[in-house]
């Protein structure tokens, strides 16, 4: 079954272990930025930047003459990797990466995340670092108790503005599989 929300990735859920899912991905297009900050202040440095690049402001010159705007979709993802923090945000269903408008803003690239196996739990409420690894310890205990395997660095995805009450936010963290 695809995902429930029409603005997210499509994915499939391959089995559930109590909280946590395992989902298939479809591919998909995000625009990422890479920020030197800790966790916990890397979205306020690049969410500006993707923002600006989304809506026109920072797109390929004739693409911002004509207005072009990309929608605002979910989630917003965010993983350590080389260089620091990676801050994605996922375009539309059905964008193809040859479509995209070219970013004038060198900080931002664009790139297809192909089909990929993740075990996801999710939880409400804002994010704070200790709920984030509360979390990610319940995750990799369930694939540990299944017998599974992962590879990477985790993901924390945020799904909602954030002027949404805390109770009603959804939050996930997100392992990829292994190769099985």
């Amino acid at each position: 079954m695809p995902s429930s929300l029409s603005t997210e990735p499509d994915y499939i859920v391959l089995r559930q272990l109590g909280l946590v899912e395992l989902r298939r991905y479809l591919p998909f297009v995000v625009a990422e930025v890479v920020v030197d900050q800790p966790p916990a202040k890397a979205i306020d440095q690049a969410f500006p930047i993707l923002s600006a690049y989304i809506s026109g402001h920072s797109a390929a010159t004739e693409s911002a003459k004509a207005g072009l705007k990309l929608e605002m979709n979910a989630p917003v993802t965010q993983f350590s990797g080389a260089g620091g923090q990676w801050v994605q945000f996922v375009l539309p269903r059905g964008t193809a990466l040859a479509a995209v408008p070219k970013p004038l803003d060198e900080r931002v690239r664009l790139r297809e995340l192909g089909p990929q196996e993740m075990a996801v739990i999710h939880f409400s409420g804002f994010w704070s670092e200790a709920s984030y690894h509360e979390h990610l310890s319940t995750l990799k205990t369930a694939l540990r108790a299944a017998g599974l395997a992962w590879t990477g660095e985790p993901v924390h995805a945020r799904y909602n503005a954030p002027f949404t009450p805390w109770f009603k936010r959804r939050t996930e963290v997100w392992l990829k599989l292994a190769a099985r």
